[in-house]
């Protein structure tokens, strides 16, 4: 059997989606994950913090993954959330130009699920500070998204975000339930959400996406991984809980859309 050989871009501060990515693979033996990191210390509106997402340091991380003769290359971060889907749109066609490998990102492939399963009113989880919390908020909007309901941390330093205990992440989410949004989007690759959502799921009765787990979706989507067989980590991997059968074949024209993009 071949390996699928999946590539991550990840933000340096970052101590969560490795290991996390690593946790929502290990039952899929044909599948192995490798990162490329990139200097990220901080999430802010300033000159600094945005230039920290520049393209050529994330280029020059993918063109290492590219070494590795990778089969897909994932953007694991959320800086479209407030510097708009159109820098990951970019970054993909970018990525794909250099090292003619197919993209994804976490957040695009948020969108595409809120898109293809009709969830247009979601809640919204992050550790952000309030600036950042208002941009993500105008980012989503104009993507025809509402967020009916959010909660936010007021953190400024990356590796903070990692240290956001579970239960603090639990009433979080249970705050925002109460408005009953179409779904739940815990918006950052350094929470430990992952691990939490099936129960939290299960609980609540409402879909979670956590932006580590779109990540490894998006990129095995992309990869003709075997999604379906990723266990434990919510909904979106179920094809038996993923909704209706428009909803599949939405899940599975997204694959060929980035086929068609490689």
């Amino acid at each position: 059997m071949t390996t699928i050989r999946i590539g991550m871009l990840t933000p340096s501060s970052n101590t969560v989606l490795e290991p996390v990515t690593a946790r929502i693979v290990a039952g899929l033996s044909n599948v192995s994950v490798h990162f490329s990191r990139f200097r990220v210390t901080a999430i802010g509106l300033d000159a600094a913090a945005l230039s920290q997402f520049d393209e050529r340091p994330m280029l020059a991380a993918a063109e290492l993954l590219a070494d590795a003769k990778v089969h897909v290359i994932s953007w694991n971060g959320t800086s479209a959330g407030w510097l708009g889907l159109d820098s990951d749109r970019r970054l993909c066609e970018r990525v794909r130009s250099v090292t003619g490998i197919v993209t994804s990102t976490s957040v695009l492939t948020l969108f595409e699920l809120l898109s293809q399963r009709g969830e247009n009113r979601i809640g919204l989880v992050t550790p952000y500070t309030d600036d950042v919390q208002g941009a993500i908020l105008r980012g989503f909007a104009r993507e025809g998204v509402e967020v009916i309901a959010e909660r936010h941390l007021g953190l400024r330093d990356n590796f903070s975000f990692s240290e956001v205990s579970p239960a603090t992440l639990t009433a979080m989410v249970a705050e925002i339930a109460a408005a009953r949004p179409d779904a739940i989007a815990v918006f950052c690759t350094n929470l430990a959400a992952a691990p939490l959502v099936d129960a939290l799921e299960a609980h609540h009765g409402l879909p979670i996406h956590d932006s580590v787990a779109t990540a490894v979706f998006g990129a095995l989507q992309a990869a003709g991984g075997p999604v379906g067989d990723v266990k434990g980590f919510g909904r979106m991997f179920d094809s038996r809980r993923r909704g209706s059968p428009e909803a599949r074949n939405a899940a599975d024209q997204m694959k060929r859309r980035w086929e068609t993009k490689s």
